[in-house]
């Protein structure tokens, strides 16, 4: 049985986790983050190694413990980065616990789990008692679909029996065993300005053809397959009494299966435009594939809800969830992966956002018998 967890200092020590806000597109930030966590491993048997940041985003971190073999081990997986800008925690969504729930940005999604999940690596480190080699990244740029750390996440997976990574639970403290894939598209349209007033005739509004487009995208969503498409962002135009030259926009595609990923990328960058005196460029794909629940995931999770339950508390599996994350990747693998392993609470990407401080010792004791009994 793991040993028990100090509830207070676990507060105390995510609470400063939280107060150091880390927007993906901030590379000081989330370096200042990272700098946090490499903290944590000094005077214990981890080695770290410091990948420098690529394309403008902050560097990955990766920390090694446990047996020193070739044999293939744990992977844990955290991300340091969230969506919330700079400035959130001194506005609409300062630090503060309210009974058994501690709000701040980021903390469910996901500080709360990175944190559980790296005390758990620490004791296990310090007490030599993992069967496997352990790896645990933690990276900058999960929260726009981990660009720059996709291959790093895919190499490590290469090597692992099983990955672990500490999202957020699900609906009262349940396990992800499966996700969505994700697109990503980016459209842009280039029209022809004028004066809305003196030469109306003569612009073609790349406003006009983006409303069309978009609601050809939407139309693409069939819950009965479980595909939606989303335009969750648009821009364009200069003035109101100017025909809009440009107009951009994004699209998010969930699907459960890879073969209507395929389907429904080649749809949207087949799309032509309705006014053939305006241009139409779409980029983008498929960044995160599917995320199926196998009978080795299914064995994975009932090993978990037996350490649970021997903790303390009930496991409980979610079904499919439409949201990504990095175990899509490893998942698509081969390699068992169990997510959802984090903190659990409500509210990610809102100002609402928190994490249940009851949760925190027992998932760290789930995460650290984890790493002790898989083998």
């Amino acid at each position: 049985m793991a040993s028990e967890y100090d509830t207070d200092a676990m507060v105390a020590g995510l609470s400063r986790w939280v107060l150091e806000e880390s927007p993906t597109r901030d590379a000081a930030a989330v370096n200042r983050m990272i700098d946090i966590v490499a903290a944590e491993a000094r005077g214990l048997p981890i080695a770290v190694e410091r990948l420098p940041g690529k394309q403008g985003l902050g560097d990955t971190l990766v920390m090694r413990a446990g047996p020193r073999t070739d044999a293939k081990g744990i992977l844990i997986m955290s991300h340091v980065d969230t969506v919330h800008p700079m400035g959130t925690i001194d506005g609409p969504l300062p630090l503060r616990r309210d009974e058994d729930k501690l709000y701040g940005p980021g903390i469910y999604d996901m500080k709360g789990g990175a944190y559980l999940a790296l005390e758990a690596f620490k004791r296990v480190a310090a007490a030599g008692s993992a069967l496997l080699p352990i790896t645990f990244l933690f990276t900058p740029d999960e929260e726009i679909g981990s660009p720059t750390t996709r291959e790093i996440i895919e190499d490590e997976a290469r090597r692992a029996s099983y990955a672990l990574v500490t999202e957020p639970a699900r609906d009262g403290g349940k396990i992800v065993t499966a996700r969505k894939g994700v697109g990503r598209f980016d459209v842009r349209i280039e029209g022809r300005p004028a004066h809305s007033g003196t030469s109306h005739q003569l612009g073609r509004s790349a406003i006009r053809e983006a409303a069309r487009q978009i609601l050809d995208i939407e139309a693409m969503t069939d819950y009965a397959r479980g595909i939606t498409t989303t335009v969750g962002l648009i821009s364009g135009g200069t003035a109101a009494n100017v025909i809009p030259h440009f107009t951009y926009f994004s699209v998010d595609l969930r699907v459960i299966e890879d073969a209507d990923g395929v389907s429904a990328s080649e749809k949207i960058l087949a799309l032509k435009p309705y006014d053939p005196d305006v241009k139409l460029t779409i980029t983008g794909g498929m960044n995160r594939p599917a995320y199926v629940k196998t009978d080795e995931i299914g064995r994975l999770l009932a090993h978990a809800q037996h350490l649970a339950a021997d903790i303390g508390f009930e496991l409980a599996d979610s079904p499919m969830t439409g949201g990504g994350s990095d175990g899509n990747f490893t998942a698509a693998l081969g390699v068992p992966t169990l997510d959802g392993l984090g903190i659990d609470g409500e509210g990610a990407h809102t100002l609402h956002e928190y994490g249940l401080i009851s949760s925190l010792a027992p998932r760290g004791q789930l995460m650290q018998r984890l790493l002790e009994t898989l083998a």
